[in-house]
């Protein structure tokens, strides 16, 4: 293999290589999320349901303001419930 074959060849691997990543790297992000207080369902939180209650699906109401989910990232506050929009912090 000449030089400039070899030269194109290995652009050809890089430009490759840096496809791979960049897929890569959006997959990660599209699975990112974050903690939203105050969206769950009864019974549907992830977690931190308040006094009597443990962790994963024990909030007791729907929209529990002390009861959080994870959801897709940067979707929280624009989250409506009956009870106003998603909190990115602990409300209550």
């Amino acid at each position: 293999m000449n030089r400039h074959a070899a030269s194109l060849a290995l652009t050809l691997a890089a430009l490759v290589a840096g496809v791979a990543h960049a897929d890569g790297s959006q997959d990660t992000r599209k699975s990112a999320v974050e903690k939203c207080w105050g969206v769950a369902k009864a019974g549907q939180n992830d977690c931190a349901a308040g006094p009597g209650t443990t962790c994963a699906g024990t909030a007791k109401a729907d929209y529990q303001k002390n009861a959080w989910k994870n959801v897709p990232a940067g979707t929280c506050t624009s989250i409506k419930t009956p009870h106003g929009m998603g909190s990115l912090t602990k409300v209550g």
